[in-house]
């Protein structure tokens, strides 16, 4: 099933030199398996709604991160890599984009039905200076690395971290300039809580239909 149509969003100014992926992680086991992008919110598949962000915001489709076998069909026309390190967890699917993407790259998990392409170009303008910008959010890590722009030079540390079997999301960001979008602007775009939901559960998945009238 390939979608029609482009996000909403449209620039008023040059967009940012940089690209977008979609990163599929996670095996599903509490959906039943099911690939959570693959679900719909709003009569929408999760990766109908994220590949039309990222197109909008940056006029290209995005690169997808998938390990299953079958993931070349889920969107006819992506490009398709899986992890660059196996069972590297998402610090892999990280590391797969930053290094297989043509540009600095902004990505995104493919359980979130609700992230803007406005949002995402402001985290590739946040960029300048700096080799990661991830937006604040009320989450445990304060910030949310899987909706997050990252540079080239994220992928020496990251692999670094990989390599000391820390797979943790932002255990790289020792060795790199990190930059943090305030919250103030993050809510520019929306409501934290509903930018950066994610679909994990059964219940998640009726929230977001909630949500998404």
């Amino acid at each position: 099933m390939s979608p029609a149509g482009e996000g909403s969003y449209r620039p008023s100014a040059p967009l940012p030199l940089c690209h977008a992926a979609v990163i599929a992680g996670g095996r599903a086991t509490r959906m039943g398996g099911v690939p959570k992008g693959l679900l719909e919110v709003g009569g929408r598949r999760i990766l109908d709604r994220l590949v039309d962000e990222c197109r909008a915001g940056f006029g290209a489709l995005p690169l997808l991160v998938a390990n299953a076998p079958d993931a070349a069909t889920w969107w006819p026309g992506l490009r398709v890599v899986p992890d660059a390190t196996p069972e590297g967890g998402v610090l892999a699917g990280l590391q797969s984009a930053v290094l297989e993407a043509p540009a600095p790259v902004v990505c995104v998990a493919w359980d979130m039905p609700f992230v803007p392409a406005a949002l995402l170009a402001a985290l590739a303008e946040g960029l300048e200076g700096h080799d990661a910008c991830l937006p604040a959010s009320g989450g445990r890590r304060g910030v949310e690395p899987l909706c997050a722009a990252y540079g080239p030079a994220c992928a020496g540390p990251i692999s670094e971290a990989l390599a000391r079997g820390d797979l943790r999301a932002i255990a790289f960001h020792g060795g790199i300039r990190v930059r943090t979008l305030p919250e103030e602007q993050v809510r520019r775009y929306g409501d934290p809580a509903r930018l950066f939901f994610n679909v994990n559960t059964a219940d998640d998945l009726a929230l977001a239909n909630g949500m998404a009238l």
